[in-house]
């Protein structure tokens, strides 16, 4: 599953944490994450849904995503098939995940990562 930015969902920690309930694996990310963000994330914070699904279960910073946000608002799958990508607000995420922006450039016409 890709996310409107170009991560892949199904390769994240916190969705894997939420689908396997593993509480490990929640430390392990908050530890991780708090470190590299520098800002305190709890274990039981780390779980996401994914960016595209329906669900109100999103990791904190996906809640407040002004790309997500932008790309649910145009109805897109993910910023490649926006008519104004690359825009400023993915390229200034995209300066913290380049890997997303490879991702998308290579697998974003549609959502199947196949």
């Amino acid at each position: 599953m890709l996310s409107i930015c170009g991560l892949i969902c199904t390769e994240c920690p916190a969705y894997l944490a939420a689908r396997t309930k593993d509480w490990e694996l929640r430390v392990r990310t908050a530890e991780a994450w708090s470190n590299l963000f520098k800002v305190r994330i709890k274990p039981e914070e780390v779980e996401c849904d994914g960016c595209i699904s329906q669900s109100e279960k999103l990791f904190g910073h996906c809640k407040v995503c002004e790309v997500r946000r932008c790309g649910k608002e145009r109805g897109v799958l993910n910023c490649f098939v926006c008519l104004d990508y690359p825009c400023d607000k993915v390229v200034r995420l995209h300066e913290y995940l380049p890997e997303a922006r490879k991702t998308l450039e290579k697998f974003g016409i549609d959502s199947d990562l196949d």
